[in-house]
């Protein structure tokens, strides 16, 4: 009975000197040229096709852009209610003091 070590190495690879046992039980080196071929083992993503994949998320992603672009369009161009002005009550805006930049605080809108 021959075993044959079969070891999964890329194609571009050189190939390598194996040991297989003849009925006898002796060892003896044999390249793995001349061994029978070993079968390519399947990683669980071969069997997809990387290009395809990538093409499919690419449109996902452009489609998910324009989606999103067309919704936050539309939210923008509806516009927000405006309400009236509160009522100047004379407990808000106390000054006890005036700032130095005048009678209105730095960041207020200025009335007078």
């Amino acid at each position: 009975m021959t075993v044959v070590e079969i070891s999964y190495l890329p194609q571009t690879a050189k190939p390598t000197k194996t040991t297989t046992k003849n009925k006898e039980g002796n060892r003896r080196r044999i390249s793995q040229a001349t061994a029978a071929p070993a079968a390519r083992r399947r990683m669980s993503s071969s069997a997809h096709d990387d290009a395809h994949e990538t093409a499919k998320w690419e449109k996902i992603t452009y489609a998910g852009i324009v989606t999103c672009t067309l919704l936050a369009a539309y939210n923008l161009s509806k516009g927000h209610p405006h309400f009236d002005e509160p009522p100047a009550y004379p407990y808000l805006h106390i000054r006890n003091k005036e700032f130095p930049w005048g009678p209105d605080g730095l960041f207020e809108n200025k009335h007078h």
